[in-house]
């Protein structure tokens, strides 16, 4: 178990957390201003390789793509205020990218990384250095691969130590991340081709992980259990994140409260809660005092299942982990209790609503909530999934006959032959359907959107990469309208290089006369996903003040297969310090 400093500050990480992604160095100069963003030397130098590992899991032994080896990927951890240079080496036949959730790659969009929007992929026997800093954040996020499905197995967490003392208490005796995940005993990217090449629904996953460990209910898994070893009356912080391909969790620890002090590496003001709901991309962090009244036997069982608001089939088991005195002795896994009954049944939509409207930003002189209070641009932008007529001389096998698609405002998102960013840095002639195109501001038709019948007035989607373009320092508003086609659904929305404030949301349709009203300005949580109301809406406001393209999608995977996708660009502002830097001299081409 590694121990933490809970009043750790820049520069106090050990070098221990650098030693899975192959750190080869940590620089300490920081004692004068750059000229320049990468005129300093780099505070954390690692190297990390994708490439192929025989994993065990549910009895069998399948090729898994690992980062150096590892499943889930090592934990990379920095100081808030480090500059990051992590080389990734493709040894793998296909493409690859790494994305860094939740950093806001302020100028550096190139580091981003999803496939075709930021950079073009990392082909098979090349390599790419990822070059950002870590500026004014601080906590729990995540990394993972953006390109096809490896998601599914490519992952890991990426912690930022803070500046200053964490505003709470108590004493922390230590922390530990919790990965939720999936398993497939077959090939996660078959899968997906699956999918589309029929226009059918995906097969579900074989098991959920905890930490990689599927636990003692399922099949073969009573040895392949996560077990951490904790000490009654002592505080733990528990860094929750949701690495799953296309299942929203709840996650809860037998008979224990669970204090919520940040999501997605933000601070929150703290409350209890039986259980945590997180969506896939979203982080919670938790304080968890382990209660020895309260699991007298030494062992407390945790579990995750999943959220369910989709009628489309799901994997409807439930993993198990636990945790353990280590003054207790060792228990043998087929003896080890599993019962949580404070984890929420799977269509618990009122106990997912309740968590997310608990969630209030700390604003406080240190860390305030800077919400924009005027608008300088609204979209309304419709999340649907659609059925698509089947081309002709094709077969489909989604209902009746036709194809599964998503869009945002009828438009279903199809990735262009070069990256977004390089196609409008080097400011390519408007003739190409790229940048001659501009993503609806609002749907092409006013509807009851959470009131159509779900299959017979089911619209066709427009293909397309219609981007949104927007000065340096606008205040957007984009309204989130989910749509009753095919079904009502909690839709995981992550939006690249910026963080967001939730300032509404509610069931029905949004109504701009009424809603806004309502909206919260003062103390509206911040994220960088957020999960759109089964059946509902959600409002959020940013200042576009990153220079850059950037990619608003769902965080289901199969959603974002199917096109649930658009992007928007943040034009430069005058000021040099507004303004995207230059492409890196190793950027892949396509």
């Amino acid at each position: 178990m590694h121990r933490i400093d809970p009043l750790s500050r820049r520069h106090a990480v050990p070098a221990a957390v650098c030693r899975g992604c192959g750190c080869l160095a940590r620089q300490e100069a920081w004692h004068n201003t750059p000229k320049s963003p990468f005129s300093l030397p780099f505070a954390l130098r690692c190297r990390s390789q994708v490439g192929y590992t025989q994993v065990t899991r549910l009895c069998r032994t399948k090729q898994l793509l690992t980062v150096n080896g590892e499943y889930p990927g090592p934990t990379i951890a920095v100081n808030e205020g480090d500059r990051v240079e992590i080389k990734v080496t493709n040894t793998i036949p296909s493409n690859t990218t790494i994305h860094w959730h939740g950093i806001r790659q302020m100028r550096t969009a190139w580091a981003d990384g999803p496939a075709y929007i930021t950079q073009c992929p990392i082909e098979g026997g090349r390599s790419y250095v990822y070059k950002f800093e870590v500026v004014d954040q601080r906590g729990t996020l995540l990394w993972h691969a953006h390109y096809s499905w490896q998601r599914a197995s490519v992952y890991g967490a990426f912690i930022i130590y803070p500046r200053f003392p964490y505003p709470f208490k108590p004493k922390i005796q230590a922390e530990f991340p919790i990965i939720l995940g999936e398993w497939w005993n077959s090939n996660a990217d078959l899968v997906e081709s699956e999918m589309m090449m029929y226009g059918g629904g995906p097969n579900t996953s074989d098991a959920y992980t905890i930490n990689g460990h599927p636990g003692p209910l399922y099949p073969c898994s009573s040895q392949d259990t996560f077990v951490q070893a904790v000490e009654p009356g002592k505080t733990y912080m528990l860094r929750i994140i949701n690495a799953a391909l296309n299942d929203e969790m709840f996650f809860a620890v037998a008979n224990h409260t669970l204090e919520v002090v940040e999501v997605d590496a933000v601070y929150t003001k703290r409350f209890g809660t039986s259980a945590v709901m997180v969506s896939p991309g979203q982080t919670t962090t938790v304080l968890l005092t382990v209660e020895r009244s309260l699991a007298p036997s030494g062992v407390i069982p945790m579990a995750i299942t999943p959220y369910v608001t989709s009628v489309f089939p799901f994997d409807n088991s439930t993993a198990v982990g636990f945790f353990q005195y280590e003054s207790g002795a060792a228990s043998q896994p087929k003896s080890l209790p599993v019962n949580v009954p404070n984890l929420p049944k799977m269509i618990d939509t009122e106990f997912a609503t309740e968590f997310s409207n608990r969630l209030r930003s700390l604003a406080t002189y240190r860390y305030p909530c800077r919400v924009p209070r005027s608008v300088d641009k609204q979209v309304i932008v419709t999340i649907s999934l659609n059925l698509q007529d089947c081309p002709l001389g094709k077969t489909c096998r989604g209902y009746a006959g036709k194809r599964f698609l998503a869009s945002m405002n009828n438009q279903s998102f199809v990735r262009p032959p070069m990256s977004i960013l390089e196609h409008h840095y080097k400011n390519l002639s408007t003739s190409d359907a790229l940048s001659a195109s501009t993503f609806p501001e609002k749907p092409p038709e006013s509807f009851d959107y959470t009131g159509v019948n779900p299959v017979t007035e089911n619209m066709n989607t427009k293909f397309g990469s219609k981007v949104l373009v927007v000065p340096y320092g606008t205040n957007l508003e984009m309204v989130l309208q989910d749509t009753g086609f095919l079904n009502k659904e909690n839709h995981p929305i992550h939006v690249h290089g910026h963080n967001f404030f939730i300032v509404g949301q509610g069931f029905g349709n949004f109504d701009g006369n009424k809603d806004p009203a309502n909206y919260n300005l003062v103390d509206p949580p911040e994220r960088n996903t957020i999960a759109v109301p089964m059946g509902g809406w959600a409002a959020i406001r940013l200042k576009a003040d990153n220079p850059g393209a950037w990619f608003v999608h769902c965080h289901l995977e199969v959603h974002n297969s199917w096109g649930l996708a658009m992007a928007f660009i943040v034009l430069d502002g005058l000021d040099q310090s507004q303004r995207l830097l230059p492409p890196p001299h190793d950027l892949p081409s396509c």
